[in-house]
């Protein structure tokens, strides 16, 4: 288990209420350590994140023409935090300026349903429970047992899937999906050593992994650096045939809270380093793309100061040429 704890595990482990809140944690008796606003997100409230409208990603060369690509349906079904018609909706345009056609997928998960498509997209999936605000533990599946089963095949058969969970709850949300591909999501929050949740990975210091979705189909397709907006760490069973994409680097440190974006010093934390944020599998004849944060692939405003989060972000220029890879090889549509 590499010292870490599954939402099934802290289930069982926990005992009485979650502490409170507390400002500051102080680590190893030294520094003391902030969150500061609680990295913009400090709540599940969806008026902290709006969509940016007017933010139009750039695209020079598109792989499809207009209308004639891969159908991609992102899901609608499952309490999502981010769909197509919402904060996903500057993804959903870049992905239709590259030819894709693309769905709203508001139905439950049948073998009929994703028939209609060629690339599922599940970006922050979440039970009920936490359709008003974040649910404390346990944090429960946003699919049926039926449902993951049904995936499983689906992509054992050729589909492809990109599966993305955030921090706590919803990487609790999606673990048990997660699991039948052999990810194991750690449910909680990746923040660095001043208290902050944005991590760049770059091809210069190895944290951005080398594989086709990174070099692209030419030189102007490549990306050297790709940003993330706080997240959770994952790690991969040693069966699975995968590539790592997005590796977090020292000193990022793993909090696993009890309820989501409650810390105290009794907060259970273990380092992050080499846990990851993005990763390729294959699976049977089918492709997975799993990634452990969702604003990379948004352009969003957040916080009363409508602060730039995704692509829109400064840090994060070249984010919409790595989304663009990342569905390229999950189509098998690069050229």
């Amino acid at each position: 288990m590499n010292g870490l704890i599954s939402n099934e595990q802290r289930r069982i482990d926990a005992s009485g209420r979650p502490a409170r809140p507390r400002r500051s944690i102080r680590r190893g008796g030294d520094l003391g350590w902030v969150l500061p606003a609680l990295v913009l997100l400090a709540g599940p409230t969806a008026a902290q994140q709006v969509a940016d409208g007017g933010f139009d990603p750039p695209m020079d060369d598109p792989t499809f023409a207009a209308g004639a690509g891969p159908v991609v349906g992102i899901d609608a079904a499952h309490v999502n935090f981010h769909t197509m018609e919402g904060r996903y909706q500057t993804f959903a345009r870049l992905l239709a300026k590259d030819g894709y056609q693309l769905r709203s997928s508001a139905a439950p998960f049948t073998a009929t349903h994703l028939a209609t498509m060629d690339v599922l997209v599940i970006a922050n999936a979440m039970h009920p429970q936490s359709a008003a605000r974040f649910a404390p533990l346990p944090n429960l599946s946003a699919f049926t047992d039926e449902e993951i089963g049904v995936v499983e095949r689906w992509v054992a058969d050729g589909g492809s899937l990109m599966l993305i969970a955030d921090h706590m709850p919803i990487a609790g949300h999606a673990e048990a999906l997660a699991g039948a591909f052999g990810v194991r999501f750690q449910n909680g929050f990746v923040f660095d050593s001043d208290g902050g949740g944005r991590i760049t990975f770059r091809t210069s210091d190895g944290t951005l992994g080398q594989s086709r979705v990174v070099r692209g189909d030419g030189p102007s397709e490549g990306v050297d650096s790709v940003t993330t907006f706080t997240g959770q760490g994952f790690r991969i069973d040693p069966h699975v045939d995968a590539e790592p994409l997005l590796i977090i680097p020292e000193p990022y440190t793993l909090y696993l809270p009890s309820v989501a974006w409650e810390f105290s010093e009794s907060t259970p934390r273990v380092p992050a380093a080499y846990l990851l944020q993005g990763a390729l599998l294959r699976h049977g004849r089918g492709r997975v793309a799993v990634f452990g944060e969702a604003a990379m692939f948004s352009a969003q405003l957040a916080g009363p100061q409508r602060r730039p989060m995704g692509m829109n972000h400064p840090a994060a220029a070249q984010n919409h040429r790595f989304a663009l890879n990342v569905l390229r090889w999950l189509s098998d549509g690069g050229r």
